[in-house]
């Protein structure tokens, strides 16, 4: 199978404008991001609504796709890249541009979902650990996810999921395993052309969250483990976080 990587970059950004073109250890965000894609998959492009981005991606030797500036998710852009430059390749993986950090396992991960023939989507998850506390797990902004045996995803959701009953909240950590999900996605190639023309869903509407419109139309979402954390960059003080981060590896 071949295996494109896709990564939309956004310059408009309420939280934080420009936020590719950001300078991380020296480099644009959105580079470093490419460059940890780049060589793990087969072909690895950024798909991108703004010249500026276009032109920074281009200086810097990567690959680059100009797409429409009115598409509501990456999903959407990423499906458009993808009928640009993708002919040839089974599965689109779709990389966040505010990731900097995510890791060539992380992808492999992504990529060994496919061995089953079953799997459609594919995406990522990172037990949660009783050290990351009660208040990491509440955190709305970090999704939960319920699988199955089969490690397929049954449910995705902001709440704590699932509710243990009898056992005060403090040790739910230690008596189930919990989910964070990780925002890496990967689709069969025919699966995202479908996906992008699905109306919004009820339950994707209730919980704004886009895969769950997936769940509630029947597609098998194949989850990957890791025991990796990401950093994922949202605002100026998660740069900040960033930097630290980066200068703390070398």
């Amino acid at each position: 199978m071949k295996f494109i990587g896709i990564i939309p970059a956004r310059y408009a950004s309420t939280r934080f404008p420009g936020k590719p073109l950001a300078l991380l250890g020296g480099k644009p965000v959105i580079q470093r991001v490419y460059e940890q894609v780049a060589g793990v998959l087969d072909e690895a492009v950024v798909a991108t609504d703004d010249e500026r981005i276009e032109q920074v991606v281009k200086a810097f030797g990567g690959k680059v796709v100009m797409t429409s500036s009115s598409h509501k998710s990456g999903t959407d852009r990423c499906f458009e890249a993808y009928t640009k430059v993708g002919d040839g390749y089974d599965v689109v993986v779709n990389i966040q541009g505010d990731e900097p950090f995510i890791q060539p396992r992380q992808l492999r991960a992504v990529q060994e979902c496919f061995v089953d023939a079953t799997t459609q989507i594919a995406t990522l998850v990172k037990p949660f650990t009783e050290s990351d506390g009660w208040g990491a797990l509440e955190n709305v902004n970090s999704p939960k996810v319920v699988i199955d045996k089969n490690r397929r995803a049954i449910y995705f959701s902001r709440s704590v999921i699932p509710f243990v009953r009898g056992q005060e909240r403090d040790g739910w950590l230690s008596g189930h395993t919990y989910y964070k999900h990780i925002g890496l996605y990967a689709y069969r190639a025919e699966i995202l052309k479908e996906i992008t023309a699905l109306p919004q869903s009820p339950l994707e509407l209730a919980e704004s969250l886009e895969q769950l419109r997936w769940v509630e139309n029947g597609y098998v979402i194949k989850v990957g483990i890791s025991e990796m954390e990401t950093i994922g960059i949202d605002t100026p003080e998660d740069l900040e976080q960033a930097e630290l981060f980066l200068k703390s590896r070398r």
